[in-house]
């Protein structure tokens, strides 16, 4: 844990700051963008199901481990910088609600909640005809397409509101205002490096992550808890990696063996009516009726 009046502080914090950073942009522009090009090409659910495997546990080794070094490095700078951002009267005002009244928190929840229900809602009515889901950014590939693939979609959404959040949300800020001083800069930054990060779902997913990284930190600067933008992200990702894959294609009922997971009940075949004792049935050798008892048969 390095000391705010350390006059080496900044600079090992700049050292820290900069290796992260060429991590991130080595991750983003050459390992993300590589490998999502080639798991759009991917039909197997086996080999999607593989992938998403090791995109989890690679985000939670590092991103999650990420975050706790540099936390770890920083914790002393997570107050200042919060007072710092406090100084801004919208982000006092906020603050000083959510703690007095918690109107602010409520509100949060009920606006996330309204908008979840109305924004699936509307997909659902959107996508009913079509194929694919409208989407922000290159994320189709991602979406699970069976039953199988939904726990994995569950997976990553957890865990990006979880270790997304303590790095980009709580520690990166922390790092760069111990660098540089500045609570504007910690702010931007963190939010544009977040956008970045995003860089494999092209221009529209970039822009997209941007508008979400700023949601996220305004919620975590107006509530004071990163607890609160650790489940309002997971959510989010829930919402589109579990809840848009059941309500609009039902992915839940395919077992991913092109079975369906819902037992397919036979049609009923109608019962052949029974014949009468004499009932005239054709005779396919002769093309006229015979009687099917034990009557004479009329060849006349």
């Amino acid at each position: 844990m390095l000391s705010p009046d350390s006059p080496l502080t900044p600079y090992v914090l700049g050292v820290v700051l900069a290796g992260l950073l060429a991590f991130i942009a080595v991750r983003a522009v050459r390992k993300d963008r590589r490998e999502y090009g080639r798991f759009k090409r991917m039909r197997a659910t086996s080999r999607r199901q593989k992938v998403f495997r090791k995109w989890v546990r690679e985000s939670f080794i590092t991103f999650g481990g990420s975050a706790v070094v540099v936390l770890v490095l920083v914790w002393q700078f997570i107050p200042l910088f919060l007072d710092a951002v406090n100084r801004w009267g919208f982000v006092a005002d906020a603050r000083r609600t959510f703690a007095d009244s918690g109107t602010l928190g409520v509100g949060l929840v009920v606006g996330f909640a309204a908008a979840l229900v109305v924004g699936t809602l509307l997909i659902v009515v959107l996508a009913r005809k079509e194929t694919e889901v409208a989407a922000v950014g290159d994320v189709q590939a991602l979406l699970p397409r069976n039953r199988a693939e939904l726990r994995y979609g569950a997976a990553l959404a957890i865990n990006a509101g979880v270790v997304e959040e303590l790095l980009f949300r709580l520690a990166m800020p922390a790092l760069i205002f111990g660098v540089t001083g500045s609570a504007v800069a910690a702010v931007v930054a963190s939010i544009v490096i977040f956008a970045l990060l995003h860089v494999y779902q092209g221009v529209a997913g970039i822009v997209g992550a941007l508008v979400i990284g700023t949601l996220l930190m305004a919620v975590y600067l107006a509530t004071g808890s990163i607890l609160v933008a650790i489940v309002v992200h997971a959510l989010f990702d829930l919402r589109s990696l579990v809840l848009i894959p059941i309500v609009v294609f039902g992915v839940h009922r395919e077992l991913g063996n092109g079975r369906s997971a819902a037992p397919v009940a036979k049609p009923v075949q109608p019962e052949e009516p029974v014949q009468p004792a004499h009932a005239a049935v054709p005779d396919p050798l002769l093309g006229s009726t015979a009687a099917s008892g034990d009557g004479p048969v009329d060849r006349g």
